[in-house]
Order: C-alpha cells, then sequence, then structure tokens
C-alpha cells in the first residue's frame, strides 16, 4: 500500500483531508467526506463525550478530577477537546457543532476567574486558542483579540508570562496567538491592526529560522526537531511550517532549513513517524504511539511540501 492509499484508509478526519490537499477529488467528495466527521469515527466519539454541563471532563481547560501529581498534564477538558475537532474539521455548520458550541456558550467558565469561554482568561497562549476556536466555530471574540493586540512584546511576539512580569517572547505562545489570529481573520476579515500584529509575530518567527536563537544562531530547544499530534500547546518545528503554509503566500527563504529537516525524516515508504507525543490524560488514541508511522504527521508534512515546492 502507498502512502496515499494508506492516508486515505483511516477516519474520516484524515480522510477529507487527504481528498482535499493531496489528490484531485471533486468538491463535492470532498464535502461528502467532511461530513462524516460528525457521525462517524473520532469525531462522533469525541462529541459524545460533551457532558451534559457542556463541557468535556468537566472543566474548561482542566478536568474537574485534575490531580497535580499525575503524569503530564491532561488533556481531556473542553479547550482541548474542541481543538481536536477543529483539527478533525468538523463543519462548524453541522447541527452537530452548533449544538456542542452552544452548550460551551452557555455553561463552560475558565477557571482564571469564572469567565464565560468566549470572552477569553488572561495568559494569551490561552487566549489565542480561544480565539481560534471561537472563529473556527463562529462566535464573537472580539474582546479577546484587543487584548491580545495590547499584549505584543516588543520583540514581536507574546508571552504566557508577561502577566508576570516577562518581556521576552515566548514560540509556544506566539503560534498559538498567531494561529488564533489567523483564523479570526478568515472569520471576521483582517484590519490594518490585525494584519500588522500578525507579520510581527510572523517575522519573529521567521528571524529564528522557526528553530534558532536571534542572537547567537544556537538551537533553541532540541525537543522542536521532534514531531508532535496533537501539538496541545506546544511549538515544534512542523507546527511552525503549517502555520506560514496555512496563512498562504511564497516560502521566504528563511525555512529552508525548516523545510529540509521535514523532508529528512520522510521514510522510503514516503510516511512520517509520529515522534513526541506530549504525557498527559487522553480521550482515546489517535495514533499508534511514538516511533509508528504517524497518518497525521504524514498528512502535515506532506502538505508543507507540496506548498514550499509549488510556490
Amino acid at each position: 500500500m502507498n502512502a496515499l492509499d494508506w492516508l486515505l484508509d483511516s477516519d474520516p478526519a484524515i480522510r477529507w483531508q487527504v481528498l482535499r490537499d493531496l489528490t484531485a477529488r471533486p468538491t463535492q467528495d470532498v464535502a461528502d467526506e467532511r461530513a462524516q466527521v460528525a457521525v462517524r469515527g473520532w469525531g462522533a466519539r469525541l462529541l459524545a463525550l460533551q457532558g451534559e454541563d457542556g463541557q468535556w471532563d468537566g472543566g474548561t481547560y482542566y478536568p474537574s478530577s485534575f490531580d497535580e501529581s499525575e503524569p503530564g498534564q491532561p488533556w481531556t477538558a473542553t479547550t482541548y477537546s474542541l481543538l481536536l475537532l477543529r483539527d478533525f474539521g468538523l463543519d462548524p455548520r453541522s447541527a452537530e457543532a452548533l449544538g456542542a458550541v452552544a452548550n460551551v456558550r452557555a455553561r463552560s467558565r475558565w477557571e482564571e476567574d469564572g469567565q464565560p469561554y468566549f470572552q477569553g482568561e488572561v495568559e494569551p497562549c490561552v487566549n489565542g486558542m480561544a480565539v481560534a476556536l471561537g472563529s473556527y466555530f463562529g462566535e464573537n471574540v472580539d474582546g479577546i483579540v484587543a487584548r491580545l493586540l495590547g499584549e505584543q512584546l516588543d520583540d514581536g511576539g507574546w508571552n504566557c508570562e508577561s502577566e508576570r512580569g516577562s518581556t521576552r517572547s515566548s514560540f509556544d505562545t506566539t503560534i498559538n496567538v498567531l494561529e488564533g489570529l489567523l483564523e479570526y481573520g478568515r472569520a471576521a476579515g483582517a484590519t490594518t491592526e490585525l494584519a500588522a500584529s500578525r507579520r510581527r509575530g510572523e517575522e519573529y518567527l521567521l528571524e529564528r529560522g522557526l528553530l534558532r536563537r536571534k542572537s547567537t544562531g544556537e538551537l533553541i530547544d532540541p525537543a522542536w526537531l521532534h514531531f508532535s499530534y496533537p501539538a496541545r500547546w506546544h511549538y515544534d518545528v512542523l507546527r511552525g511550517l503549517d502555520y506560514f503554509r496555512t496563512a498562504g503566500g511564497a516560502p521566504d527563504q528563511r525555512i529552508d532549513e525548516a523545510l529540509d529537516l521535514v523532508r529528512s525524516k520522510r521514510r522510503p515508504d514516503g510516511t512520517w513517524l509520529l515522534e513526541n507525543s506530549h504525557p498527559g490524560r487522553i480521550h482515546f488514541p489517535l495514533e499508534k504511539g511514538d516511533g509508528h508511522p504517524s497518518r497525521w504527521n504524514t498528512l502535515r508534512a506532506q502538505r508543507v511540501l507540496d506548498w514550499s515546492e509549488q510556490s
């Protein structure tokens, strides 16, 4: 079985994106397959786990039963469940999505200070996720966006620690905010201020080649060379590249090293491995585990390379 057939022999959440991005299948075929996300496979299974309180696992960012002694951060609460549904491509206009998001809007409150979900909280990393989710699912997140635009640091990025005095940006926080602002611009329209903020954030990443210190050229974090899925709140090189692919336009030459890294990881059979799963409680596995071929990483890596070669 070749890599494309292997990708298509999978869950609707992956299959419809493969049809859209890696084949020349008709638009209707893609739409028909996408519609299956709400009613079959991972998407339907995850939707069914939403509680009567409108939340997943009883919490907004952390599950109600969270015990700090458990290994890793749990990924089963509402925010990370919605992020998966967005990754799956759940149609935001579907009855299933509208019902689930209405329940979140009505009942889910942030642990930080009890704010309604789509009003956000205080940490830019978390608020970037909330903006991405609200924008994708058709909710008003104007207030969160205004806050994020006012919190951009002098070096162009964002840092969740800015609430505690940090003046240097973080790749982890910056990628979450940029993804949120990109989704918001697509949904609400990109104002001059929004576009300028995104450009500054992108420059923060590009000046560092997506992986190196601007001051010394040293690799910032070896973990970024190992591709994860789901990425959760973490940055890695593939996630950075996938952001620029999604944003569109021709690749900047400053990402060439990052693209070479992706090429170097393609296996002879045309697949990429899952390399760096982030530990913590999950609803159910989406892959076999680290060291095994990953459909998610293969899809994401292949379309990044296709974008880089077509531009």
